[in-house]
């Protein structure tokens, strides 16, 4: 359990700003890199938040209910922002592994 940069878990300053403002409660990475382990917390714009959970998955187990976490309104909204943030020829693969990191503010 640490302290670790916003950046080292969230890609970019519009997920960190949509994770400050409560439209972004989980990220999914791929499996290779470990970016936070639970008990992490970080800092966006002087707010702090913390790891909750850091699960070990396949793509296959997403459902509409994480897309939301992940700010999307659907697994099928999900899949289609996946494909134009990753344009190096992303396919969804049900047998992917990832890791999903939830984070909630702190008090």
């Amino acid at each position: 359990m640490s302290e670790i940069d916003a950046d080292a878990i969230l890609p970019n300053d519009r997920v960190q700003q949509s994770v400050a403002a409560g439209e972004i409660t989980q990220l999914t990475r791929g499996a290779s890199n470990r970016y936070a382990s639970e008990g992490d917390t970080f800092e966006i714009d002087g707010e702090a938040f913390a790891v909750a959970t850091v699960e070990r998955r396949t793509l296959g187990d997403f459902t509409d209910a994480d897309a939301q976490r992940e700010g999307s309104e659907s697994l099928d909204a999900y899949k289609q922002r996946m494909k134009r943030v990753h344009p190096e020829g992303f396919t969804w693969d049900d047998t992917e592994e990832v890791l999903t990191y939830r984070f909630e503010q702190v008090e």
